[in-house]
C-alpha cells in the first residue's frame, strides 16, 4: 500500500475506478501520462509525513459483525453471499455466518370500522429475517474500504448494523502495575 501511495504521489498519475459487472468487484487502472508538470513537484518530506500519518492512524479490529435484516429471505441470502464473496476477494478472514431458524413476527390488529363494529378486525403481520456474519483480524484501512463497498451495494429492503471490536494496547499505568506485581 505504501509503495502504491508513493508512486501515486511522486508520479502524480490519474486514478480511475472501474466496476466489473461480472463479479461486482472494483479494479483500479492508472494512466501513464502525468496530469500537470506543476503537480509532479512533490517534496520528499511531504511524502514521508503522509505515510507516517497513515501508519499511525491504522487501527486493528479483532472482529467486525454484520447484522443484516430484511423482509425478504431470498434478498437477504443473496446479499450475505455477495458480502462473503467480496471479503474473499479482499483476503478478509470470514468467521461464523449464521441466521436464526425462524423469522421475528410482529402482528398488528386494527379495527376495520371506525366507530361501531368492534368484532370486525384486520390483522397485519411483518416478518423480519436476520443474518449474522463475523469477519476477523482486519486493519483499519481494509475495514473502511470493505465497509464502504458493502454499504454502497446494499439492496432495498435490507438494513445493515455493523459492530466493531477494536484492539488496543494496554495502558502504561496498568502494564507497569502488572509488571511490578509479577516481579
Amino acid at each position: 500500500m505504501n509503495t502504491l501511495l508513493k508512486t501515486l504521489l511522486l508520479n502524480s498519475r490519474k486514478t480511475s475506478v472501474f466496476w466489473s459487472s461480472h463479479f461486482n468487484l472494483f479494479t483500479r487502472s492508472f494512466c501513464t501520462k502525468p496530469l500537470r508538470s506543476e503537480e509532479s513537484n512533490i517534496d520528499q518530506n511531504d511524502l514521508a509525513s503522509v505515510t507516517a500519518q497513515n501508519e499511525e492512524l491504522d487501527k486493528l479490529y479483532k472482529t467486525i459483525e454484520f447484522e443484516c435484516r430484511s423482509n425478504d429471505r431470498a434478498v437477504l441470502r443473496s446479499y450475505t453471499q455477495f458480502a462473503t464473496m467480496a471479503a474473499n476477494e479482499l483476503g478478509i478472514q470470514i468467521g461464523k455466518c449464521w441466521s436464526p431458524r425462524k423469522a421475528h413476527h410482529e402482528r398488528y390488529t386494527l379495527l376495520r370500522s371506525i366507530h361501531v363494529h368492534k368484532r370486525c378486525r384486520v390483522q397485519y403481520e411483518v416478518r423480519t429475517w436476520f443474518r449474522f456474519i463475523h469477519f476477523h483480524k482486519l486493519t483499519g484501512s481494509t475495514a473502511e474500504t470493505f465497509l464502504e463497498y458493502v454499504q454502497r451495494n446494499l439492496p432495498e429492503g435490507v438494513a445493515l448494523k455493523v459492530t466493531k471490536v477494536l484492539l488496543e494496547n494496554i495502558p502504561e499505568s496498568v502494564s507497569s502495575h502488572i509488571t511490578s506485581e509479577i516481579a
